[in-house]
């Protein structure tokens, strides 16, 4: 469960930095906050592998909901267009991400459940 807390945490920062990064350009001070915003996406994601969720599964989690909540958001806060072709984009890529995951799954379980080799 502390991986995904984590992964949440990286994926809320990702967020962060990236909306900042355009607000930054009308208020300088902002970059400050960009800096902050990705160094603690980095931290997190490698604390989420550390704790060993595989790199894919976590990368692609961490991209595909950095970029649906980035488009979202950037479209509440900045007007920025989200158009239906757009949205249907981002639902394909979350599942695209969500097949990756549970592909991830199937093949820890296979590998948990193999036979062990005899030295």
């Amino acid at each position: 469960m502390t991986k995904w807390l984590l992964l949440i945490g990286a994926v809320a920062s990702e967020v962060t930095g990236s909306l900042s990064l355009k607000g930054a350009l009308d208020h300088p001070p902002l970059y400050a906050l960009v800096a902050l915003g990705f160094i603690a996406a980095f931290g997190l994601l490698s604390a989420v592998l550390r704790r060993g969720m595989p790199l894919g599964v976590a990368y692609g989690i961490w991209g595909a909901m950095g970029v649906s909540a980035t488009a979202t958001l950037s479209a509440l806060i900045y007007d920025e267009p989200l158009t239906p072709l757009m949205v249907v984009g981002l639902v394909l890529i979350i599942l695209g991400v969500l097949v990756v995951e549970l592909g991830s799954q199937a093949a820890q379980k296979k590998t948990r459940d193999a036979p062990a080799e005899a030295p």
